[in-house]
């Protein structure tokens, strides 16, 4: 069987954990995490760079920092997992759900403006797949209308709107390290991407804890004390060992899933008709996160997956659009029309991919789907 995912691997990990281990300090923020840091922070030209347990830490960190309060209304696609909600749900948000591009599946830009409202606190644009939301309209309506913009690149290492890297273009960024992502820090893991220097004091005592904690150890208080809210935003350093060695190997995993992508879109190119493939616009640069296919329906999807299965190749659908889902209902609500989010995420399915797939691997999930499409 072809799995969906294998966790990436690059040889470098063993050594740096090891070396976390054998150090004397592992409960985060160490030597590792912050070479982490300072890889991000050179890598993206951020304000700063702070590394979580997950990205779902990170998009509560952010909702905590932009001060979200009960009865505030965030503005996001549907389309996206539960954490990009939950993050501001838990502050007592309102969340607004808004349409997709069905072209890419990020959140149409085009209809954001409508749902603003006077008590509009934040957009959060998704990244789907790596491939950029329309970040330049996207920005100039937040601009005008005084808003926040965090961008939920979970999806976007390695990925640029016109040049800038994703999570760079927001007033914050967050990205994930999850198993399934196309790096990972042991399993989960994200980071925080600040781009607005007047939030790098709060986030960091937000992190420790709403402590001061961070400005004692530099020596700019003389003690540290309980200060803010906040919670335990530490990853351990042995999360912060197992994704630097994959960071220093960061541009060859790129350009390896990419090869993998390429081949899918080249080789699924005859089946065009039958099915459609990605979109990617010319003025973004996508990380190969996932390649997925849409068939014309969810009947036709249904038969795909199974088909795949016998076949020994395992094929996935993505998100249920949270606007249909229980607490997608209690705690958000749909603005306009679903023309496409639910129709397209019916056909939507992801193949599988990873770093270090072998050519023989690619090989044989292509054989196996273009066998299942030709009996659809």
């Amino acid at each position: 069987m072809i799995p969906f995912n294998r966790p990436l691997y690059t040889g470098n990990e063993d050594k740096y954990v090891t070396a976390s281990m054998r150090s004397a300090k592992m409960s985060g923020d160490g030597e590792f995490g912050k070479l982490c840091h300072q890889w991000f922070e050179d890598h993206l030209g951020c304000t700063k760079a702070l590394l979580t347990p997950s990205c779902t830490h990170a998009l509560e960190m952010a909702a905590i920092l932009i001060d979200i309060q009960a009865g505030d209304e965030v503005i996001m696609p549907s389309y996206t997992f539960v954490s990009t909600a939950n993050a501001f749900i838990m502050r007592g948000a309102k969340v607004v759900f808004v349409d997709v591009r069905p072209d890419t599946m990020n959140i149409d830009e085009t209809l954001i403006e409508a749902a603003i409202t006077a008590r509009t606190k934040a957009i959060v644009p998704v990244h789907y797949a790596g491939v950029a939301c329309e970040m330049d309209v996207i920005m100039e309506i937040a601009t005008r209308h005084n808003l926040y913009v965090i961008e939920d690149a979970a999806q976007g290492m390695m990925s640029t709107y016109k040049g800038k890297p994703l999570g760079t273009i927001g007033h914050l960024g967050a990205y994930s390290f999850h198993e399934t992502k196309n790096y990972t820090s042991g399993g989960e893991g994200g980071l925080l991407i600040i781009n607005d220097e007047s939030f790098v004091n709060r986030a960091e005592i937000i992190r420790e804890k709403g402590t001061n904690r961070g400005q004692f150890w530099r020596g700019m208080v003389d003690k540290y004390t309980w200060v803010d809210i906040g919670s335990s935003y530490l990853p351990s350093e042995l999360q912060a060992a197992y994704l630097y060695g994959q960071l220093l190997e960061a541009e060859k995993v790129n350009e390896d899933r990419l090869r993998t992508w390429n081949y899918y879109y080249e080789a699924f190119a005859e089946f065009v008709g039958k099915i459609e493939l990605p979109h990617v616009p010319e003025h973004c640069a996508h990380n190969a996160h996932m390649f997925y296919i849409k068939l014309k329906n969810l009947s036709e999807r249904t038969a795909f997956i199974e088909g795949m299965k016998e076949q020994g190749v395992m094929s996935v659908f993505h998100y249920v659009p949270l606007h249909s889902s229980p607490c997608g209902k209690l705690y958000g609500a749909l603005c306009g029309n679903d023309n496409f989010t639910t129709v397209e995420s019916e056909r939507l399915v992801r193949l599988p991919i990873w770093g270090g797939m072998s050519s023989e691997e690619r090989k044989q999930v292509y054989s196996a789907a273009a066998t299942v499409l030709a009996e659809i």
